[in-house]
């Protein structure tokens, strides 16, 4: 069944791109992810088949995995403890109950291997946001150690900007920054090591942390999905080639053959690339799930 919108009986706080968030009570809301598809900031009218499915699972196994590393928001409740039966089946595997968090306003952002936009500023700069790198890097290329970039949050429908370390300090102070960048750094490289050895790249990933009532980092939104990473076949991996990617590439693609300004006007897209994208989210899926 696919699932583009909701409407419970609970408070909204937030339609997304992607995600609807209801209020429970000071401590806790529920975020429910749709089938919604969001390409270039702009939400598309034809929805992905099963893919508020797969982010949920996947994020909630990386949660799980990553938990001796940093604490995450879910709270592991079932959903028709705040719901009544007919709502709770249909957000079963998609909705969670998480602890509502003060949101850190910094978009952390790890890259394993220089490609996208960093490799765009590495053509012209011989940097990525503002660190300088060797000369001579080709095109999906693994850096020598993976680079902590971060961007500050937009607000919707703004695009977020990169930043550097230096202006994350000034944000959330040189501790939490500092604490910030090491989790983040800590999270690619295990996940990566995990990635590999099941024949999937993780090129780079962002990751979104708040704060608990304690002033705990506490890592939040989604980890480790097709929507926040890109994950590469490591079969199919070639430097100097743009690999494909388990993820939206497909359309984004698709769009640049198109005369679109990414605006409000949304192109139609075939249900082939929509049926190959599904493809893509799920295979990832079990490839990473896989034990």
């Amino acid at each position: 069944m696919i699932l583009s919108s909701t409407n419970l009986s609970l408070p909204l706080i937030q339609k997304g791109k992607v995600r609807d968030i209801y209020d429970i009570d000071d401590k806790r809301m529920l975020i429910v992810t749709t089938d919604r598809l969001s390409v270039f900031d702009v939400i598309f009218d034809e929805p992905i088949n099963n893919k508020g499915l797969i982010l949920t699972k996947m994020a909630n196994f990386w949660f799980e995995k990553t938990r001796h590393i940093i604490k995450n928001h879910l709270t592991l409740e079932p959903l028709d403890s705040i719901l009544n039966n007919e709502e709770a089946d249909l957000i079963k595997g998609r909705g969670i109950i998480v602890k509502k968090l003060k949101p850190i306003a910094i978009e952390a952002i790890v890259r394993g291997y220089i490609i996208g936009s960093s490799w765009k500023d590495y053509q012209t700069l011989g940097k990525i946001c503002s660190i300088k790198l060797p000369k001579g890097l080709r095109l999906a290329e693994k850096l020598s150690s993976a680079l902590y970039t971060p961007s500050n949050k937009a607000t919707m429908n703004q695009h977020d900007k990169n930043i550097d370390f230096t202006q994350t300090v000034k944000i959330v102070g040189k501790r939490l920054a500092q604490q910030i960048k090491q989790v983040s750094l800590e999270i690619y490289n295990f996940a990566g090591n995990y990635a590999l050895e099941r024949g999937i790249i993780i090129a780079d990933t962002k990751f979104e942390f708040g704060l608990d009532e304690n002033n705990q980092l506490t890592l939040m939104d989604e980890v480790l999905t097709p929507d926040s990473s890109r994950f590469w076949s490591k079969i199919d991996y070639q430097i100097g080639n743009s690999p494909k990617s388990f993820d939206k590439q497909i359309i984004r693609d698709y769009l640049e053959t198109l005369n679109w300004d990414k605006t409000i006007s949304v192109p139609t897209l075939p249900k082939s690339i929509i049926q190959q994208t599904a493809d893509k989210y799920k295979e990832v899926q079990q490839r990473l799930m896989q034990h």
